[in-house]
């Protein structure tokens, strides 16, 4: 089993998004240990895709710091894309890869390169069983369910032997447990599982009873919160968690650098304080940025903590599934002519910015800043661009956000920060010759050159001369963390005498030949063996294991699979009937305060919930209506805890036929 401290065995690895090169390169810059990234095909963003020399030329630069490039090649597969995704596989071996992150076990009875294979959230790993069986399937690291509580995530680990655990830590969340949602497929005809989601969740929906009442009103009952656990990143490391996923691989350069910076600041700090205890990180380097790292100035819809320390009052974003941003302030002033608006604040404000509100009807309005004027008694005038006609819900007492910040979006701009390996160099000399060493982290070079040495007459001048040549580390990745000069081999407290041209060649080739030796030190991850008599822990696949191929039926039946279906992809006939399109921990009643366990204990609250449930305390059926008149039904499953949503039929409410 895995031991209790994986956290000692494993490095602990900041793994960030990546939509071309570019963004990786970045990410890897503000302190990603690995990044993950789509190649030219068979990655679940197909608006995310980049070109193999991308990749190689990627990959080679990110060896200077050890960190990892891993390709996505976790698309559903038919039997024609197979033999591609698996040369696809070999080029990506070829380019310099790390791993392939995969979900479609076909794959697994293919010949595939000697590279590490990461399995996929569409896995759908929620249980030690599932857990354990791809442990033993070879997999070396696996990305738990977002749904999973602390408790939940332990006992995975300890199922498992071998792999490292891989949990999302930051980003937009899936309604649907593991994103196999079959809601966008059902309706428009695109799959996620192919990297085409139209996000129906992110609609607005009527929610009726079932007779015909309106509970809510154009409600984004399923859309999620943002993913938060920069609070938790500890717990979680403790429960068994060593890599740490930022979700966003169609996410630009500004948002990926400020993620990744502050969850690199926040694991840098755990490091610290863990360090007795062996936590550690794998890539090489300390990373300064030129800003603050704030999660809440780029891409945000709220923060949540999903289900990790339990069920929380409210995880969805019921009045918009756009960013919201950082609260600003409290209006205390409104004036007609011109345009302008008053706010009690503490946060500067900017020409340019872009302030949001939610209106009476408790939807998203936006405001754009023409100028903004600091007053003398802690609040700020905004003059904008619009009439305040146009905002007749604006009124004294409402909160404004900010979901563009100029000057935020401007500090982001061109080079943010420097990742810097620290080296210390060592200088002997002798009579006749030099030579300068260096050292950076496990790495040493030593570059020796015949030199007839004299001692300097001025021994303090000649010192500060040669630590000011040899800490010049330039363009490279190193930078200097101290110089030892040892030349008593001339006498006791001598110094030589360098030239700056022969002090800048020796530092100059000793640092070439550094570098490489680091690069050389990045070694592939190697597949961990497949274990014999590993079965499934289910014996029956209906459309939503996404067997799509006739590689994938024979791996399942080989593993103990009695009876499987195609998937959805490839056969759509049962998407008309199933009740589940969506499966999810996500409860509506729970958010719209209609969930019997609410009132557990208090009769008053009962009576309430049987006055607004017909008199009912049997949670019953929801109905969601979107604005194209698309009907489903919301059922749920108390004892587990859990909603599905299906279809409706001839179930909607009559009322509302």
């Amino acid at each position: 089993m895995v031991p209790a401290d994986a956290a000692r065995r494993f490095p602990l690895e900041l793994l960030a998004p990546a939509r071309d090169a570019d963004v990786a390169r970045a990410a890897i810059d503000h302190g990603a240990d690995a990044v993950y990234i789509g190649g030219p095909g068979f990655g679940a963003r197909a608006a995310a895709g980049n070109s193999l020399d991308d990749l190689a030329q990627l990959a080679a630069w990110a060896k200077n710091y050890h960190a990892r490039v891993y390709m996505t090649l976790n698309t559903v597969l038919f039997n024609e894309e197979l033999a591609e995704a698996v040369r696809l596989a070999w080029q990506a071996y070829d380019a310099g890869v790390d791993a392939l992150i995969i979900q479609d076990m076909g794959l697994l009875t293919e010949e595939l390169p000697p590279l590490e294979i990461h399995a996929s959230t569409q896995c759908d790993i929620r249980t030690p069983k599932k857990a354990a069986f791809l442990d033993n399937l070879g997999f070396n690291q696996i990305v738990l369910a977002r749904e999973l509580t602390l408790e939940e995530i332990r006992r995975c680990r300890e199922a498992m032997a071998r792999a490292r655990i891989e949990f999302f830590v930051h980003g937009a969340l899936c309604v649907s447990y593991s994103g196999r949602c079959y809601l966008s497929c059902a309706e428009t005809g695109r799959s996620a599982n192919r990297g085409a989601c139209a996000q129906p969740c992110r609609l607005p929906y009527s929610v009726f009873d079932r007779d015909g009442r309106e509970l809510a009103h154009r409600k984004h009952v399923l859309s999620l919160m943002d993913n938060d656990q920069s609070g938790n990143l500890e717990a979680l490391v403790d429960a068994g968690v060593t890599s740490f996923k930022i979700e966003g691989r169609l996410k630009d350069a500004a948002y990926v650098k400020n993620i990744t910076a502050y969850y690199r600041q926040k694991l840098d700090d755990l490091i610290r304080r863990r360090q007795a205890d062996g936590w550690h990180s794998e890539s090489l380097g300390n990373t300064t940025f030129t800003f603050t790292p704030d999660p809440c100035r780029t891409f945000h819809r709220g923060a949540t903590d999903y289900f990790v320390n339990g069920r929380r009052p409210m995880i969805a974003q019921l009045a918009t599934p756009k960013s919201t941003g950082e609260t600003v302030g409290r209006v205390v002033k409104l004036a007609s002519h011109p345009a302008a608006v008053t706010v009690k604040t503490q946060t500067e404000l900017a020409n340019g910015d872009g302030l949001v509100y939610l209106d009476a009807n408790e939807e998203l309005q936006g405001l754009a800043v023409n100028r903004a004027e600091v007053n003398v008694n802690g609040t700020t005038t905004i003059y904008l661009r619009e009439s305040l006609a146009r905002h007749p819900h604006l009124a004294v007492g409402t909160m404004l956000n900010r979901n563009k910040d100029r000057l935020f979006a401007k500090a982001l701009e061109g080079t943010t920060s420097r990742r810097l390996i620290p080296v210390a160099f060592k200088l002997t000399a002798r009579t006749d010759c030099l030579t300068l060493e260096a050292a950076a982290a496990a790495y040493h070079a030593a570059v020796e050159r015949p030199f007839a040495v004299q001692a300097a007459k001025n021994a303090d001048r000649a010192r500060e001369t040669l630590a000011n040549a040899l800490t010049k580390t330039g363009d490279t990745v190193f930078e200097a963390a101290g110089v030892t000069i040892d030349a008593s081999a001339l006498g006791d407290d001598a110094v030589p005498f360098v030239p700056m041209s022969a002090a800048n060649d020796l530092r100059r080739q000793v640092l070439e030949q550094l570098s490489a030796a680091v690069r050389a030190g990045h070694a592939h991850g190697v597949r961990h063996r497949s274990l014999d008599g590993n079965s499934s822990p289910e014996t029956t696949l209906d459309f939503r294991g996404n067997v799509a191929n006739e590689k994938a039926v024979a791996f399942w039946k080989a593993h103990g699979v009695i009876r499987i279906e195609s998937a959805a992809e490839a056969d759509p006939a049962p998407l008309q009937t199933t009740d589940s399109l969506m499966h999810t921990r996500h409860c509506i009643r729970w958010t719209l305060g209609l969930c019997p366990r609410q009132t557990k204990g208090d009769e008053a609250a009962k009576e309430r919930f049987k006055a607004m449930n017909g008199g009912h305390l049997k949670p019953e059926p929801l109905f969601l209506v979107d604005d194209k008149g698309r009907r489903l039904v919301a059922r749920f499953d108390c004892k587990a805890c859990e909603m599905h949503i299906g279809w409706a039929g001839d179930e909607f409410p009559r009322v509302l036929s």
